[in-house]
């Protein structure tokens, strides 16, 4: 099991276990973690799963391929560095500790 902190916009942190091979978004829908909407299931059709990875973990997750990166043009005040959408990013034992931090809103 990977440990993820999720920080609502508010402050407030919930950290979780979530099984690897499971997506982030998915580890947050599980375990009722409010900031993370996933309108589209998981299927990187929509933004509102978008969070901002922790400054410390962004060179330590895969790149955003293609399809994420359209996506996150139509997030709530994108970051170019720190954006990502949940359900793109796999849980492996490598990602024990992430820390991600939802927008003010999703969109």
């Amino acid at each position: 099991m990977a440990k993820i902190t999720y920080i609502e916009h508010n402050g407030t942190r919930h950290q979780v276990e979530v099984r690897p091979g499971m997506t982030v978004m998915e580890g947050a829908r599980d375990n009722g973690i409010p900031g993370i909407d996933a309108d589209c299931g998981g299927a990187c059709a929509c933004s509102t799963c978008h969070v901002y990875v922790a400054p410390e973990w962004t060179d330590k997750l895969p790149a955003r391929d293609p399809m994420e990166q359209d996506m996150l043009d139509f997030a709530y005040k994108p970051d170019p560095e720190r954006s990502r959408l949940t359900c793109q990013i796999k849980v492996t034992e490598e990602l024990d500790g992430l820390v991600v931090q939802m927008p003010e809103r999703q969109i």
